[in-house]
């Protein structure tokens, strides 16, 4: 069985993914900051937390992903993808970086790919010893632009319908979808990079669509045509890196209308007081670190081996007999008898 991995607004998708990982169908709400959890459980890293979960099962522990690929796209709150679907719960923004610092602390030695891209914000962040192959990738938007009119880019293939070449947010549209054949066509011609023992991860933020949207409107023919040629780009782009990976990676794609605010930072006010009681009206305490009960074991157990030595010393030296050192002895008979 293979599926590809998809998120939907606020609805997650599974669509794609090897034997290994196991979705099951339901309708279970996944909170928008476990994401990365998921990420990471996928591949068989460690979490802080307990992901309790039941979209996701246990697969096969000795045979991990080779890769994870992560797509966010940004202004829809529904993409027409095929799958299973699972609401999104609070939906805020989110990154890769703790699935990325475990892929290089554990494979610092070998290729890993990571790339984290988001191409409308000329955002990007390569690490690695596979960093030279995507060296040629456009990153900035001058070079997608170059890039969408060279003989070989996505204009030539895809159906433009109602989009237009000389318009700016379409062009900035087309473009993302142009990094996403780049990325698949790099990687065709770099294929050990799929077939080596480190794990692979890629992170892209499309917000195209959702400049689309405020351009024309949602409602307008354009946006129905972008959305139709987004999706059809995905599913080719997870078709292509699954086949790439030989059926072993997930392909996940995050879609949200707007990603919710995050908390705002609490400052000190004379209504902070008031405003603390009620937010926390039974005053509990915040959560401890998961490392608390492995420092707590040492403090205490090396206070009380402290405790206890101090103790036996003391008692030893209060209790002990001049005449079995023979210096004080000496020393003591000697002023005796001066005296």
């Amino acid at each position: 069985m293979s599926v590809f991995l998809g998120v939907c607004g606020d609805e997650f998708s599974i669509l794609r993914s090897p034997q290994s990982v196991v979705f099951r169908d339901g309708s279970w709400p996944i909170p928008g900051e476990r994401i990365p959890d998921v990420a990471s459980l996928t591949m068989g890293f460690s979490v802080e937390e307990d992901l309790p979960w039941p979209g996701l099962a246990v697969g096969d522990l000795f045979h991990r992903p080779q890769a994870t690929v992560l797509v966010t796209v940004k202004g829809v709150d529904k993409l027409p993808v095929k799958g299973f679907s699972y609401p999104i719960e609070n939906a805020v923004p989110f990154s890769l970086d703790s699935v990325a610092n475990a892929i290089h602390s554990l494979f610092s030695e070998e290729t890993p790919v990571v790339l984290q891209l988001a191409p409308s914000e000329e955002r990007v962040y390569m690490v690695g010893k596979a960093n030279a192959v995507f060296e040629d990738l456009s990153v900035t938007l001058r070079q997608l632009r170059n890039r969408l009119f060279q003989d070989n880019s996505i204009l030539s293939s895809l159906p433009l319908n109602s989009l237009s070449r000389n318009n700016e947010v379409d062009l900035l549209f087309l473009s993302e979808l142009q990094v996403l054949r780049d990325i698949a066509s790099l990687l065709s011609r770099h294929k050990h990079l799929a077939k080596d023992h480190s794990p692979d991860l890629y992170s892209l933020e499309l917000s195209g669509l959702e400049e689309v949207g405020k351009r024309y409107g949602e409602d307008s023919q354009q946006f129905k045509d972008a959305s139709q040629i987004l999706v059809d780009s995905l599913q080719k782009f997870a078709d292509e890196m699954f086949n790439l990976y030989g059926g072993n990676a997930v392909v996940e794609v995050v879609a949200v209308k707007e990603f919710n605010s995050p908390l705002s930072r609490k400052t000190r006010s004379i209504l902070q007081a008031s405003q603390s009681n009620n937010e926390n009206p039974y005053n509990l305490a915040y959560p401890y670190n998961y490392d608390y009960s492995v420092i707590f074991n040492i403090v205490l157990w090396m206070m009380i081996g402290l405790a206890l030595a101090v103790i036996v010393i003391s008692y030893n030296l209060w209790n002990m007999d001049p005449g079995y050192d023979s210096i004080i002895y000496r020393m003591t008979n000697q002023k005796i008898r001066m005296d």
